[in-house]
């Protein structure tokens, strides 16, 4: 069954702070990402850690491979449970990246093609047409399991492919996730819970449907309730 991460994407830390304690003990997995760590830092990754929290640091690296191999070594001093990095930024960085974090408990990520992104848009970054994004994740997905990856975050709409291709040893994690219905926001592959569970993913990112709700505790039960029944 897929694992819920719930995605800490606030302006700051007392927000961030609340959001955790509104979901303890029924949310333990939480993702930092660029917004949050910006502002709060490591100190509040280790303050999670300290809490008995799993973090998700995704900063999505991609830089020269000696710059990011530094920077992995720096996230596993952290003792985060998953980072990621971009798939394009080649198998000689993810290579670096991974062995940077040999020996801890930090799994390597390779984020493939942001959800944000529709065919159109990945033409226009990749300067070629008839772009199919299935077809270029699962590319990518492969280059970055080569280079020693120990899964790759990707769009629900390409978790099916990826599982065939990349067996039952990846992890695949999968943003994008809504409930039928919601506004998808500034995302354009997305899925439901239940369509994500069922197409292989082991964890979903949910950001917006449990941060901004109402009631987020209540948001997140929904959302539990529709992965147990897939």
């Amino acid at each position: 069954m897929a694992e819920v991460i719930i995605a800490l994407d606030v302006p700051g830390r007392d927000q961030a702070e609340n959001l955790v304690a509104r979901l303890d003990p029924e949310a333990r997995f939480f993702k930092v990402g660029l917004e949050l760590f910006t502002r709060a830092g490591p100190s509040f990754v280790r303050q999670l850690r300290d809490g008995g929290f799993r973090v998700f640091l995704d900063l999505k690296l991609h830089d020269i491979p000696n710059t990011v191999r530094r920077a992995a070594v720096a996230a596993a001093e952290l003792d985060v449970d998953l980072l990621t990095v971009h798939a394009t930024g080649g198998r000689r960085m993810i290579e670096e990246a991974r062995a940077a974090v040999r020996g801890s408990r930090t799994r390597l990520l390779a984020v493939t093609a942001l959800t944000s992104l529709d065919a159109a848009a990945l033409e226009a970054v990749w300067g070629r047409t008839a772009v199919d994004p299935r077809v270029e994740v699962v590319r990518l997905a492969a280059l970055a399991m080569e280079g020693g990856a120990h899964g790759v975050v990707a769009s629900p709409a390409e978790a099916a492919d990826l599982r065939d291709r990349l067996g039952t040893g990846a992890l695949i994690v999968t943003p994008g996730i809504r409930l039928a219905g919601d506004d998808p926001h500034d995302q354009a592959r997305i899925a439901t819970p239940a369509d994500a569970t069922r197409a292989g993913a082991d964890y979903l990112v949910i950001g917006r449907m449990v941060s901004r709700a109402p009631d987020p505790l209540g948001a997140l039960k929904r959302i539990r309730a529709e992965v147990e029944a897939a």
